[in-house]
């Protein structure tokens, strides 16, 4: 026979020793010091070296570059009208120097828009070059003969570059040195060479301005292919032959870099200070996670700055674009090529996952390299260090950072000063203010630093990198 229970009349089991919730009013716990999900590994700071700026302030000495120009030409657009900006004409070379906005103006009304499709031809090799083209948006392959091919990649023009621009101040015709040919859709303003002369006809400033370019062209002394006057020398004679005499010549405007800063204000409660700092001392961990934060905003400011940054500091002759968009192994090929000894790689985390996919549709698989006890992708030996201080576009691009680093190697270097007053850690310092009417402690917490690119190719970019 089964008897039946009601749940609810059931008395329940007496404890038979000291339950766990009322142990707990007797005993601590374990805790961590607090977590911070905003530290990276910050790889940029780690392999620059690092220079001491005790008078806070860095020259780089150079030799003098005969080169002017060479900018990249902006524009302005209005639905589907695109329109370049007048001042930016001067970026070219044979505009280079030309103040009246008026002509500038004119110049700019003369440029005719027009779009291409993938593989539409837009300039042939030996043509007459008769326009000056402006690229707005997109991708044109730069064509030349091969030795075996019907034809060898050259080059590749992408938004803000220009084309055909020798022929403005040359004194005869001119030929097109490459075939054009578009790899993406491609907007192009062009200005017509005959529309340019005759402004110059009507505006002696014009003519004035493209005669004494012409003059400077022909009559300037023979230069390297960085741009700096040629060291003249006397190699493989025999004899007593008359040596030549050469001097070596200084930029006499040479750049300077001034220390920045990152600052902020600590503020803890006496209170606080006093009471709870058993058994973490709390203005010590609200210190080192301040200066977390400080490291993280230290690093982007030496990407992304725009008058030291690394993304801003780079020599137009150093960037470079992907063939067709991803980032393949030849794109990385072609950037590590631009300079002697690349030693880093430095990309967002998407942009390596992006490489790592092209290079399993080839069979590729990189081998890892190791730096500082952490093993990490490389190519070609170099690694490939993760930066998420590089930025993703809203398009999905980014962009590849190669370096050489170093004074000796006459690369791209941190700037600091150490010794400072109350430093807590390297060029950073942490300074009592003081104690306000509210029993509030503040802390000035600052960090000092910069970056230099001694030469032009120790720092290259692979561009608009889709990911």
């Amino acid at each position: 026979m089964t008897t039946a229970t009601d749940p609810a009349t059931t008395a329940a089991p007496s404890a038979t020793s000291l339950d766990t919730a009322a142990a707990r009013n007797l005993a601590s716990t374990t805790k961590t010091p607090p977590q911070m999900q905003g530290i990276s590994s910050r790889w940029l700071l780690k392999i620059l070296p690092w220079v001491q700026v005790s008078a806070g302030t860095f020259r780089v000495n150079r030799r003098l570059s005969h080169t002017v120009g060479n900018g990249r030409v902006e524009f302005v657009s209005s639905g589907a009208q695109v329109r370049v900006i007048p001042a930016q004409l001067t970026e070219l070379p044979a505009l280079h120097g030309l103040t009246d906005q008026e002509l500038l103006t004119t110049l700019a009304g003369h440029c005719e828009q027009r779009e291409y499709g993938p593989g539409d031809r837009i300039a042939t090799l030996g043509d007459t070059v008769e326009e000056v083209l402006l690229i707005a948006h997109g991708k044109i392959r730069k064509l030349g003969p091969a030795a075996y091919d019907d034809a060898a990649e050259l080059g590749t023009l992408a938004d803000g570059d220009y084309t055909g621009d020798e022929a403005l101040a040359a004194t005869g015709p001119t030929s097109w040195p490459h075939t054009l040919k578009a790899v993406t859709r491609a907007t192009v303003l062009a200005l017509p060479l005959a529309r340019v002369r005759a402004v110059a006809d009507v505006a002696p400033a014009l003519r004035d301005h493209l005669e004494a370019v012409a003059a400077a062209t022909r009559d300037a002394p023979a230069r390297n292919k960085r741009g700096e006057a040629d060291i003249a020398l006397a190699a493989g004679h025999t004899g007593e032959p008359a040596l030549p005499g050469t001097y070596v010549e200084y930029d006499l405007h040479p750049r300077e870099y001034e220390l920045s800063v990152a600052q902020t204000v600590l503020r803890v409660h006496t209170r606080v200070a006093d009471l709870y700092s058993e058994p973490m001392d709390q203005v010590e961990q609200q210190l080192r996670l301040t200066v977390q934060a400080l490291r993280e905003r230290q690093e982007h400011e030496l990407v992304n700055n725009r008058e030291f940054g690394l993304l801003h500091n780079a020599d137009l002759r150093q960037r470079i674009h992907t063939r067709s968009g991803p980032p393949t192994p030849d794109d990385l090929d072609e950037l590590i090529s631009r300079r002697r000894k690349t030693q880093y790689l430095l990309a967002h985390p998407r942009t390596i996952a992006a490489f790592g996919r092209q290079c399993s549709a080839r069979g590729i698989y990189p081998q890892d390299t190791e730096v500082d006890g952490v093993r990490l992708r490389s190519w070609r030996g170099i690694p490939l260090l993760p930066c998420d201080k590089i930025p993703v576009t809203a398009a999905g691009t980014s962009s590849v950072l190669a370096l050489r680093t170093g004074q000796e190697n006459q690369g791209v270097v941190g700037l600091h000063q150490t010794g400072i007053p109350d430093e807590y850690e390297p060029s950073l310092n942490v300074r009592f203010m003081g104690i306000n009417d509210k029993a509030v402690i503040s802390y000035l917490v600052s960090a000092y630093y910069s970056a230099a690119v001694l030469v032009p190719d120790a720092l290259g970019i692979l561009e608009d990198v889709e990911i």
